[in-house]
């Protein structure tokens, strides 16, 4: 069965997730640039996932999929500054670089089915 909705897309529903907790832990921290530009980034996972959802084409779609990953890179970058400014203990960065993790190759794996059903087309 085909997704419906981009709120039914795995990569979006632990993308909104990792947000989430991204700003929970962050909450507290003063150093204002640095919060706005973790949560802007993890902001940005889901979003592209939903933004690239609605094009008109699956290579748009995967497109979009590729900023998200990279938005994703851009939170793990973050999160091991975080542990070397003293923001976050390695213990917490961890778990969050694995959520990160996971949904780049869940993302990864959507792209990848993707370029199959691309791949599978008949040319009429």
């Amino acid at each position: 069965m085909a997704i419906q909705k981009f709120e039914d897309v795995i990569g979006w529903q632990k993308a909104q997730d990792l947000t989430v907790n991204i700003y929970f832990v962050f909450n507290a921290v003063k150093d204002y640039g640095f919060k706005d530009q973790i949560c802007r980034a993890a902001v940005s996972i889901s979003n592209n996932i939903a933004e690239g959802f609605d094009r008109r084409t699956d290579a748009d779609f995967a497109r979009f999929i590729y900023m998200a990953i990279g938005s994703c890179s851009e939170v793990k970058s973050m999160l091991y500054l975080s542990i070397r400014l003293g923001y976050l203990k390695p213990d917490k960065a961890s778990k969050l670089i694995e959520n990160a993790n996971e949904i780049s190759k869940i993302l990864r794996g959507l792209i990848k089915s993707l370029e199959m059903k691309g791949k599978n087309k008949r040319i009429t």
